[in-house]
C-alpha cells in the first residue's frame, strides 16, 4: 500500500491481481478480500478481469485513476454495493483507489472464478 497516488499506465497494474489489502479466503471458486485505506492512502493499480462485487462498510470518499485515462471521484455510503458480473480478460480494467476523505475506507470484495 502506498501513500502516493499511482497512475495505472497499463503493464504494472495488469500484472497486479491484489485487489485488496488482505486476502481473507480463497477456495470454492471465490476469493474474499478486505480493503482498508486510511485517509490519503492509495491501493496501487491492479486489474479486475473476473466477476466480482464490493460492499463498502464505511462512509467516505475515494478517487480511482483508470488505465484509459479516466479519473472518477466517488462518495461512498456504508452498505453500498456494486456488482461487476460480466468481467473477463477481454473486457476487464485496471485502476487504483485513493482515499481522498478524512476517515478510513473499509470494503469487502468477493471475486469469482471465471
Amino acid at each position: 500500500m502506498s501513500t502516493e497516488p499511482t497512475t495505472p499506465d497499463g503493464a504494472p497494474g495488469r500484472e497486479n491481481a491484489r485487489i485488496g489489502t488482505t486476502l481473507t479466503f480463497a477456495g470454492n471458486g471465490m476469493r474474499i478480500w478486505h480493503l482498508r485505506l486510511q485517509a490519503g492512502e492509495t491501493l496501487p493499480a491492479h486489474r479486475h478481469d473476473r466477476p466480482y462485487f464490493w460492499t463498502v462498510l464505511t462512509d467516505g470518499q475515494g478517487r480511482s485513476r483508470y488505465s484509459d485515462g479516466d479519473v472518477i471521484d466517488h462518495q461512498y455510503t456504508a452498505g453500498e454495493t456494486k456488482h461487476f458480473k460480466d468481467l473477463t480478460t477481454e473486457n476487464g480494467f485496471v485502476h487504483d483507489l485513493t482515499n481522498t476523505g478524512s476517515t478510513e475506507l473499509v470494503f469487502v470484495t468477493v471475486e469469482f472464478d471465471r
